[in-house]
């Protein structure tokens, strides 16, 4: 299987590079426009909203990067799993489209979250 992985947070690379059976494919990207091109054969994409703002608390970022997953030819099809800011992070607001989410992991992401969500395709 291959596993896509939007993060600029070391902490969540480690525990996704350790959470993915050894002959799973995990790629890591800090920028979501090189994921997404990334994305040929991917079986989930997981995004860390954090890595998607362009302003600290500002949610436009993240509708950019959801704008463009919806658009791309390859990852518009790939499922997403959203990756939750901390629960005192506050964003000016959280918006949403239909089925655009397929699953939505809260922090603290530890590798065993990565090895669960593994077993979702």
């Amino acid at each position: 299987m291959k596993f896509v992985v939007i993060t600029k947070d070391s902490e969540l690379e480690a525990a996704a590079r350790e959470g993915f059976h050894p002959s799973d494919e995990c790629v890591v990207f800090s920028d979501w426009a090189d994921a997404l091109n990334a994305c040929t054969e991917a079986d989930l994409l997981f995004v860390d909203l954090i890595a998607t703002l362009v302003e600290p608390h500002k949610i436009a970022g993240y509708e950019r990067f959801a704008m463009a997953k919806m658009g791309h030819e390859v990852a518009a099809s790939i499922p997403l799993v959203l990756i939750a800011p901390p629960a005192e992070y506050e964003l000016d607001f959280m918006a949403g489209w239909p089925d655009f989410v397929f699953g939505h992991v809260r922090r603290p992401v530890n590798y065993k979250v990565f090895r669960r969500a593994s077993t979702w395709v």
